[in-house]
């Protein structure tokens, strides 16, 4: 895409100096709370662990590089449905490359993604098979990084959705694949319900075909058993479903005025969904968190970009915690696919064609293992090239 195409603005990441000073001052000027008693974690993120953190932060991380680095990718900002989305475009050298819309989850951004693109974009540098090549287009959630908040309450999944697909048609691409983790996993098959004549199919990081109370009474033992076991993981950590949908403003007076309260909450999100190791910086690498740490802080979007959860997005009917709603109109397919209960599940709302065992990673994969994601999403997308054209 050029600047020739209508809408299109291009845009760059320069924040000024000033801020990364303002970061650096409140860093160095924290007013550290006491120890609470009790082992590692389980008062939340330890003392020593976010004081070395917050100090790497303060001295030696480089945000400069990290911004060069995003740089790199083609960067557009454009106005549809009456908020400005920033988004990431970037073309393989591949011509018949198949256009592929990513979306990030929460408390992540389009940082989630730096290390994604070019294993989708160009395989042939990273090993793969050029054939299976995507051109690459990553939004920025509305109310996230550069992209604007809605400003009345009242948002759907809906309407994200129909934004994600008026970008792909202003960008030309009439035929598209959708993938997502996280918060993505809810925006990616949405897309394919509202758009089902443009989309190849859908591909999901987890979250397809998990159970709620509703499905108990057809469990059998073994698979009432596996509910109590997720019901235990469900439960542990700190439910931001909830306190988002009760007092986000609340909260986002420390998160916006703290880089240390920001950096904590962060990272207390961020150990929870490593599951995998003790710490976060044992999965992704801590410059990339830290990076989409300070994506958060120069933008100010932390409490922005609490709206999927005070509009409930995240919940079911019953009021209880829901899963990516389905949809049977095109192809989908999940990195982690999970046990057989989660696959009938997952059948009953889905058309499930990609489905594999022992993929490596936890939850935001495409930090944690990006050249075994982009494999993944390849594999996918390649049983469906022929629905493309």
């Amino acid at each position: 895409m050029d600047r020739s195409v209508a809408g299109m603005t291009p845009f760059r990441i320069d924040i000024p100096q000033a801020d990364l000073d303002d970061l650096r001052d409140r860093l160095t000027r924290t007013r550290w709370p006491r120890q609470l008693p009790g082992e590692g974690w389980n008062r939340g993120v330890p003392l020593d662990y976010l004081r070395d953190v917050a100090d790497y932060w303060a001295t030696g991380y480089d945000w400069r590089r990290h911004e060069a680095r995003l740089n790199t990718f083609p960067q557009f900002i454009t106005d549809i449905d009456g908020l400005r989305v920033h988004f990431l475009h970037v073309r393989s050298p591949e011509p018949d490359a198949l256009p592929l819309l990513l979306t990030h989850g929460w408390p992540n951004s389009i940082v989630e993604f730096s290390e994604l693109i070019g294993p989708l974009t160009d395989p042939r540098a990273h090993g793969g098979d050029p054939a299976q090549a995507f051109h690459v287009v990553a939004p920025s959630l509305p109310g996230f990084g550069f992209s604007q908040a809605p400003a009345e309450a009242g948002g759907t999944l809906e309407r994200v959705a129909r934004m994600w697909a008026e970008l792909m048609h202003r960008l030309g691409y009439d035929r598209y694949g959708t993938q997502g983790g996280d918060l993505g996993a809810y925006v990616a098959p949405a897309v394919a319900r509202v758009a089902p004549e443009h989309v190849v199919g859908v591909h999901i990081d987890d979250g397809f075909g998990f159970p709620s109370e509703a499905d108990v009474p057809d469990m059998n033992e073994a698979e009432r058993a596996e509910w109590a076991q997720m019901q235990q993981w469900m439960n542990g950590g700190v439910d931001h479903h909830a306190l988002l949908r009760a007092a986000p403003q609340t909260f986002a007076y420390a998160w916006h005025d703290s880089p240390v309260g920001l950096l904590a909450w962060i990272m207390q999100k961020f150990k929870e969904f490593s599951f995998l190791t003790e710490t976060p910086e044992q999965a992704i690498a801590l410059d990339h968190i830290l990076t989409n740490v300070s994506l958060y802080w120069f933008t100010g979007t932390s409490g922005s970009s609490s709206w999927p959860m005070y509009e409930r997005l995240t919940l079911a009917d019953d009021g209880g915690f829901a899963w990516p709603q389905g949809q049977q109109r095109v192809p989908s397919g999940v990195y982690g696919g999970g046990s057989a209960l989660m696959r009938r599940l997952a059948e009953r709302d889905n058309t499930i064609i990609h489905w594999p065992e022992g993929n490596p990673g936890g939850h935001f994969v495409a930090m944690e293992v990006p050249e075994a994601h982009a494999a993944d999403i390849r594999a996918f997308f390649g049983k469906l090239r022929g629905r493309s054209a």
